[in-house]
C-alpha cells in the first residue's frame, strides 16, 4: 500500500452522516467522502476527527469510516485517519486497524488523561515513535490548544519535527504568540514539513503566519471558500482573502459563536451542510444535541449569506 506524500493544501476532517437511529450511513458517507474528495485544493480527507463525532464511535466503527472513506476516495486523493486513544498499546492497535483500512497517514491526538494529569517530554515522543514504528504510515502531530494541559512546548514540537515518521502539524494553538513561536521552532527544526491550521474560528489570521494550509472540519461546510481564501494568501492579495474571509464570517459565527469548536457546534455544522445541501441529514450523536430553533434561524441565514447553494452531487 502507498503512503501519503503531500500535505500541503486543504484537508478536510470530515462529518460522519448518520440514520435516524444513529447508525452510520454508509451510502451517504461513500457519496458526501467522493464529493468533497473531488473539490478544488484537496490533498487527502482525515476521518474521526472531533468533527466526525469520534469519541461517539467505538473501534470497530472508526475502522469502518474510515474503510468507507478510503474506498469511495480510490483514485482521488489520500485518506487519513485520526488516532484517538489513551495509551502506546492501544493506539497502535487502533493505528493498525486504520492502516489495514485504507488509510495512508495517521493523525496521532494526544491521549486524553494527559488534559487531566499532564505529561512528560518522554511520554510524547515514545507515544509517537512507537506508533510510527508499528505503522510505518505518516503521522500528522495534532497539536492541542495552549490552555490545555495536553499542549506542546515549542521545543517539544521542533523534537517531533526531528522525527522521521512524523510529516505534517494539525496545529491549533489558538493563542496567537505561542502560535507564532511554533511555527518558527517547527521551521527551524525540518522546513519541509507541513504546516496546517487548524483554526476553523480565525483562518485568515492564522493562514498569514506562513502556513502550508489548512486541516479543518470546516472545510467538511465550505471546502471551496476555504480553498479560495488559502489561494488569495499563498498569492499575497490581501484584499481578496479579507472579503472571502467576510463570507466565511456569518457562517463562522453560527456555528462556532465567540468560541472554538465543541460537540455542540459539530452539529450546528452538520446542520448548516444539511441546509446547504452537502449533506441530506443532520443527525447527531447523543449525547450532542441538534441546534435550537433560534440557533436554526441563524444557520439558514449565514449559508444565505454565503452564497452557498445545493453543492453536492446526486
Amino acid at each position: 500500500m502507498s503512503v501519503m506524500t503531500n500535505f500541503k493544501g486543504i484537508i478536510p476532517a470530515i462529518a460522519v452522516p448518520f440514520n435516524a437511529d444513529h447508525a452510520i450511513d454508509e451510502a451517504e458517507l461513500t457519496r458526501y467522502a467522493a464529493w468533497l474528495g473531488k473539490r478544488r485544493g484537496i490533498v487527502g480527507i482525515m476521518t474521526n476527527g472531533h468533527t466526525g463525532e469520534v469519541f461517539s464511535l467505538t473501534a470497530k466503527e472508526r475502522a469502518e469510516v474510515t474503510r468507507i472513506v478510503a474506498k469511495a476516495l480510490t483514485g482521488i486523493c489520500p485518506t487519513i485517519s485520526s488516532v484517538v486513544c489513551e495509551g502506546i498499546k492501544d493506539g497502535i492497535e487502533h493505528a493498525l486497524m486504520a492502516k489495514e483500512a485504507g488509510a495512508t497517514a495517521l493523525d496521532i491526538m494526544p491521549p486524553h488523561h494527559w488534559l487531566r494529569f499532564g505529561f512528560k517530554r518522554e511520554h510524547c515522543l515514545d507515544y509517537f515513535s512507537a506508533i510510527g514504528e508499528a505503522t510505518r504510515l505518516p503521522l500528522i502531530v495534532h497539536v492541542y490548544p495552549a490552555w490545555t494541559r495536553a499542549s506542546f512546548s515549542s521545543e517539544l514540537l521542533a523534537e517531533l519535527a526531528r522525527l522521521d515518521h512524523v510529516q505534517a502539524f494539525k496545529i491549533g494553538t489558538r493563542e496567537m504568540n505561542k502560535y507564532a513561536r511554533d511555527l518558527k521552532a517547527i521551521r527551524a527544526a525540518a522546513p519541509h514539513k507541513a504546516l496546517l491550521t487548524c483554526h476553523d474560528e480565525y483562518l485568515l489570521a492564522s493562514m498569514v503566519q506562513g502556513v502550508d494550509g489548512a486541516l479543518v472540519g470546516f472545510a467538511s461546510l465550505i471546502p471551496d471558500l476555504i480553498h479560495d481564501l488559502f489561494a488569495a494568501v499563498t498569492a499575497g492579495d490581501l484584499k481578496l482573502a479579507m472579503k472571502l474571509q467576510s463570507m466565511i464570517d456569518p457562517l463562522k459565527d453560527a456555528v462556532y459563536g465567540a468560541g472554538e469548536p465543541t460537540g455542540e457546534a459539530h452539529g450546528r455544522m452538520k446542520a448548516a451542510m444539511q441546509v446547504a445541501g452537502v449533506i441530506r441529514d443532520a443527525t447527531v450523536r447523543p449525547p450532542t444535541h441538534a441546534p435550537s430553533a433560534d440557533e436554526m434561524a441563524a444557520i439558514r441565514a449565514a449559508v444565505a449569506a454565503a452564497g452557498l447553494t445545493v453543492q453536492a452531487a446526486a
